[in-house]
């Protein structure tokens, strides 16, 4: 069997918040993790749907951008945007 070629493999500490909360149309149940391995953006899990996004403030502000990433309506994706400019 050949050698195994990373790319990498780090360790990193993490800061993990796991939130549940009711939108007006469905539940969304996250982890949130805030770490220094993506430029100051999250990392954002909807364990759910099973998508996930690495989101900063610019992302939420992007049209489309979370309708895309977690197969949204754009009612959803409002209440998802909501949250998350509160706590990104």
């Amino acid at each position: 069997m050949s050698e195994r070629f990373f790319l990498y493999d780090d360790a990193v500490e993490s800061k993990t918040r796991f939130v549940s909360f009711l939108g007006q149309r469905q539940r969304f149940d996250l982890a949130i993790v805030q770490t220094d391995r993506f430029y100051g953006k999250y990392l954002v899990l909807d364990m759910q749907g099973n998508r996930f996004a690495i989101i900063g403030q610019d992302d939420l502000e992007e049209p489309g951008y979370l309708e895309h990433a977690y197969q949204l309506s754009e009612e959803d994706a409002d209440d998802l945007r909501s949250f998350l400019f509160e706590v990104i």
